[in-house]
């Protein structure tokens, strides 16, 4: 293997997405391939480590130390998944003689001696942490059964997870504490294997997919038992390289480390520059006599738009300060012929009186009045403050009947259900539905006309989008229908995703996130006047389509240096 040729290409390769994580799958191939080191011919080769592994075993059956394992079927020519280097041999892992001990089950025994009992909330990194261990008293038989040593290898035996089970943790240094049952103690002679090396071939994606392919799933929980363990198939090189490998492995994990916080570093130095250029759109640097952010504030920022946005979660920033801005009312100029907001507060209000004396919609409660110092910022002249119920009907979704699952509310199948997921997916305009209320079902809640804006409360919080057709929603979910005076929705939809940061922090901490209603009803909303707002919405849907665009050339570029990585890797000898 040319090392240099792998080398070269560490730049390249770690910076493609995921990019690091398959430079070291790829390390440990080549590794466990013996193609990572030279091979020297004055080694001896592993096919004599096997015969004096063979009478070593040979010696202690006759000697009644140790039982005869039971036969494993050998190795055929064509099992193997490639081609071994001169000097190594392809093994099972019972033909090393391993001296596996499952953990200890016991919780505490009455008089017993206080020691660490290893879980495997200390396994980090795979590797044995002291840090946050816990002491437990253990029968001194038990601890002298159970106790660690270093070059020990605890293998997980069982998790829910199919990436930890099996693995293979390496006690690196001589600890005092034993190892609960959930691990299996692999113990092997250094003297024919190297317990670094043993390690190493099982973070080995060999390895790994041997084992995955092993496990027993009883109630979700993955195992696996000595039985696996001993079966697996090792490819295993001469002593001298096995330490050789180890080495380098070590050297090049190393740099891996490094490559991947040069990587942690410039993604962090990367997002302190969007939020500092963006800022300056958003922030104090804008025109006294228009609150529109100033010529050189929007120069410094176009100056720097390649290494602005080279990533999409730039551009996701971008997106939302186009929003801010549209909210504050610095994306398009205001022009003073327009209609104040407070004449279109009038009329609503007439419109919303009219509807209420018709029976139409019911009145709502009184709001307070919105005091100066509860403003969040200032306003362009022209706009005003207002909120949801003060703009239109707001309300929210109903599901009185109980069970909610109760088959007559769906059958037969009429009225769509906007549930709170579909809100959340819609990234707009709601297209999509999953179930449909009978007339039962439309009796104990109501149809909302298209064109409704809906807001999640529960489990999704402050998700937003309009209904794309008539539709049913539960109690998660609250709609918002505009006065007519107001038209369109579209505003209030960007403005519901910069209020949406806000809202989740009224969410109590519970596993179950929700806000209520009086919560939204409170909400300050910046009201442009009319033709404002319709120029606002126009300009920020334009916007939105090219950050859309822009989003999706960086992912095919990122699927190409992907595509590009992966070549480079399968091209590597």
């Amino acid at each position: 293997m040319n090392n240099t040729l792998l080398l070269s290409q560490f730049d390249l390769l770690a910076t493609a997405p995921g990019g690091v994580a398959k430079l070291r799958e790829l390390i440990l191939t080549l590794a466990v391939q013996g193609k990572l080191v030279p091979q020297d011919p004055a080694d001896e080769p592993a096919s004599e480590l096997l015969k004096r592994i063979r009478a070593e075993k040979d010696r202690l059956i006759a000697a009644g130390k140790i039982k005869r394992d039971k036969p494993l079927a050998a190795i055929g020519e064509d099992e193997p998944p490639f081609e071994l280097p001169v000097g190594w041999a392809w093994v099972r892992l019972i033909d090393l003689m391993p001296e596996f001990q499952n953990g200890a089950s016991s919780r505490g025994d009455v008089g017993g001696t206080p020691i660490t009992v290893l879980r495997l909330a200390d396994i980090k990194d795979k590797r044995i942490s002291l840090v946050e261990t816990r002491q437990v008293p253990i029968a001194p038989s038990d601890i002298a059964k159970y106790q660690l040593s270093e070059g020990d290898i605890l293998i997980t035996r069982v998790n829910g997870s199919a990436d930890i089970v099996g693995q293979f943790n390496l006690c690196d240094r001589p600890v005092e504490a034993i190892y609960c049952d959930h691990f299996i103690r692999m113990r092997i002679d250094r003297h024919w294997v190297k317990p670094s090396f043993c390690a190493l071939l099982g973070e080995s994606a060999l390895v790994r997919s041997a084992i995955k392919s092993l496990f027993i799933t009883t109630a979700g929980q993955k195992t696996v038992n000595q039985g696996h363990i001993g079966s697996l198939q090792f490819p295993l090189p001469p002593l001298p390289e096995q330490a050789r490998i180890v080495t380098r492995v070590e050297e090049l994990m190393r740099v891996c480390d490094a490559l991947e916080d040069k990587g942690q570093q410039q993604a962090a130095h990367h997002r302190q520059l969007v939020q500092t250029l963006l800022g300056t759109l958003t922030g104090a640097d804008r025109d006294p006599d228009t609150a529109t952010p100033t010529q050189d504030a929007w120069q410094r920022v176009a100056a720097h738009f390649d290494t602005l946005l080279d990533r999409p979660s730039a551009v996701d920033a971008l997106e939302q300060t186009i929003l801010q801005l549209a909210v504050r009312g610095q994306l398009v100029p205001q022009d003073p012929t327009d209609e104040p907001a407070s004449e279109l507060l009038k009329r609503i209000h007439t419109e919303k009186g009219r509807l209420i004396a018709e029976g139409k919609i019911k009145r709502d409660k009184p709001l307070a009045p919105i005091g100066a110092d509860e403003q969040p910022f200032e306003l362009p002249l022209g706009w005003a403050w207002a909120r949801f119920p003060e703009l239109g009907e707001f309300g929210r979704g109903k599901s009185k009947h109980r069970p909610r699952n109760d088959p007559a509310l769906f059958n037969p199948p009429i009225y769509p259900v906007v549930q709170t997921g579909e809100v959340a997916r819609a990234k707009g305009v709601i297209q999509e539905y999953h179930s449909k209320y009978s007339e039962v079902g439309l009796a104990q809640s109501r149809l909302w006309p298209k064109g409704t804006l809906c807001i999640t409360i529960a489990a999704n919080i402050a998700d937003a989008a309009v209904l794309g057709f008539d539709a049913c929603f539960p109690d998660s979910v609250v709609g918002f229908v505009p006065a007519e005076a107001l038209g369109s929705v579209n505003y209030f939809l960007a403005f519901m995703e910069t209020a949406r940061t806000q809202l989740i922090a009224f969410a109590p901490a519970t596993a179950q996130k929700n806000i209520n209603l009086e919560i939204l009803e409170s909400v300050l909303i910046p009201l442009p006047p009319l033709e404002e707002m319709k120029r606002i919405a126009s300009r920020v849907e334009h916007l939105r389509r090219l950050c859309a665009e822009l989003r999706q050339r960086l992912s095919q570029s990122q699927t190409t240096q992907a595509a590009l990585a992966d070549a480079l890797v399968a091209a590597l000898p």
